[in-house]
């Protein structure tokens, strides 16, 4: 098969949706080899790369009208380029695919991985609210197949756009492996003295946006007080909701509890930590993962943390369960009186805490980056035969 991807986020994207397709380009790649794999990259970048693989070959517009008005070539004027490389099969790997490519015959396939602009629309402009609709319920209705990325969004397609269940699939995530090779000490050492880290922190790793829920987790600090002088790492950027947790920081004096990580000069420059290399390194030497979100698509954090083998506290709602399984430590996301007890729990309990992240080991084993290829690859051949 010749196989397109809308790679828009693979080569830009810094958070959830660029590692997931990042991750599921490369499994593919690597899993299918007998594919070719075209990226459709609105614009060149520096960031992310897919070198060594003989089978993927980027594309950029060509035309000085689609390289100037570059959103219009990703959202419609592709059809043409798909033609000319006779793709079979075009995959949008975040909620989007060309207008009218279902009457190119050229097939289709979507990701959804969430519709939280549905469920929360407060927490989104009017503008992008109105745009994601449209964008989102288009794709599900034109694309030949839906992928979900866990249960809980395919029964909100289901729900809240009408979309028959025959047409969805739910293929999970799965993450970097990297997160699963143990780091060397040395390295381990580099990234913390590179990063000034402490000798002992917990991890909070996600957008700074009032659903994540980092304000609670600092409420949770303030309620633990002395019984648990370890600092909060965040991995992470925001802005009003960002100023709200800083502003409560100052108002109770924690302040010194919490590293903004990503504000630092060392994280801002260096490649390594743009291009999340570190990130493995940070994770393995914290204590836990902290991830209380009111919702999600998935939560990749939580799966990047069960691999890195380390305890991870996260809600008891939404798909959160799917991905942490039976190794994680639940909290009610809106009580930090539930976060601070588990994190008092993880530094207190030696023994529950390896029991858990041996669960949590088990349980990752579920989401490996072959599994997921194969899920999605049967996905494909449903849709081209």
């Amino acid at each position: 098969m010749q196989i397109a991807f809308d790679a828009k986020r693979a080569f830009h994207n810094q958070t959830g949706l660029g590692h997931y397709s990042r991750t599921l380009i490369r499994s593919l790649a690597v899993s299918f080899p007998q594919h070719h794999y075209y990226l459709y990259n609105p614009k060149p970048s520096s960031l992310f790369y897919f070198d060594g693989l003989k089978n993927i070959t980027e594309v950029n517009p060509s035309g000085i009208l689609s390289k100037k008005l570059s959103s219009l070539w990703r959202s419609n004027w592709v059809k043409s380029d798909l033609k000319k490389s006779k793709i079979d099969l075009y995959h949008g790997l975040s909620h989007e695919i060309p207008l009218n490519i279902h009457k190119t015959g050229i097939k289709s396939v979507v990701t959804i991985h969430d519709l939280i602009h549905e469920r929360y629309p407060e927490q989104f402009k009017f503008i992008d609210r109105k745009i994601y609709h449209k964008k989102f319920r288009y794709s599900c209705t034109h694309a030949d197949r839906v992928i979900a990325i866990s249960n809980q969004t395919k029964q909100d397609i289901i729900d809240l756009y009408k979309i028959s269940a025959d047409k969805i699939d739910v293929c999970y995530q799965s993450c970097n492996p990297a997160f699963g090779a143990v780091v060397p000490e040395a390295t381990k050492q580099r990234v913390k003295e590179h990063y000034h880290l402490p000798d002992r922190y917990f991890l909070y790793v996600g957008s700074i946006i009032e659903r994540k829920n980092l304000l609670n987790i600092c409420k949770a600090l303030l309620l633990a007080g002395d019984e648990m002088n370890i600092p909060l790492v965040i991995i992470g950027n925001g802005s009003a909701y960002k100023q709200r947790v800083k502003d409560f920081l100052y108002l109770n004096n924690i302040y010194e509890k919490v590293i903004f990580l990503s504000d630092t000069p060392q994280a801002k420059f260096s490649p390594t930590f743009q291009s999340a290399v570190d990130f493995p390194a940070i994770y393995q030497m914290a204590e836990g993962m902290i991830y209380p979100s009111v919702f999600e698509g998935f939560g990749i954090p939580v799966l990047e943390a069960l691999w890195s083998r380390i305890p991870v506290i996260t809600s008891n709602v939404s798909c959160l369960p799917e991905a942490g399984g039976d190794g994680a430590f639940y909290v009610d996301p809106t009580k930090p009186e539930e976060i601070a007890a588990q994190m008092k729990v993880i530094l207190n309990d030696k023994t529950l805490v390896a029991q858990q992240v041996e669960k949590g080991w088990q349980h990752a084993q579920k989401f490996t980056n072959e599994h997921t290829a194969a899920e999605v690859m049967k996905v494909y051949e449903k849709v081209v035969g």
